[in-house]
């Protein structure tokens, strides 16, 4: 297997899936209705595997591990933050203001995750 087309594919996947995001926070407050389309419900967990089976196959390709690599832990942990975050923020949030707090958040810690891939850096800032 090719890394690069690998890491590119992921990259991919990462986009969708951060831009999925943001269009499904954007109905949640605009169009709730649009959340229970079938495409919409399924989409996500179809991108999201795909995204994960690629990183767990780049970690073994580079044998780059998490929990050796600090930038690799760095994102794990954020990934766990940001899967919280979402849920909070579409399906588990009680009030509008929790909801938002927790989509902000998610979008954070989504463009953390980001900046850690791309600098390989625990603080990419």
């Amino acid at each position: 297997m090719d890394y690069y087309a690998i890491k590119h594919f992921h990259m991919g996947c990462a986009a969708m899936s951060g831009s999925l995001f943001l269009l499904r926070g954007y109905w949640m407050w605009s169009n709730p209705a649009r959340l229970q389309q079938r495409w919409v419900r399924t989409a996500p967990h179809v991108i999201d595997t795909a995204l994960l089976a690629s990183a767990m196959t780049m970690v073994v390709l580079s044998h780059q591990y998490p929990f050796v690599q600090g930038w690799l832990t760095a994102k794990v942990l954020a990934l766990l933050l940001y899967i919280v975050l979402g849920t909070i923020a579409l399906k588990r949030g009680k009030t509008r203001a929790v909801r938002a707090t927790a989509f902000a958040a998610a979008v954070t810690t989504f463009l953390y995750i980001g900046s850690v891939a791309f600098t390989k850096q625990v603080w990419p800032f």
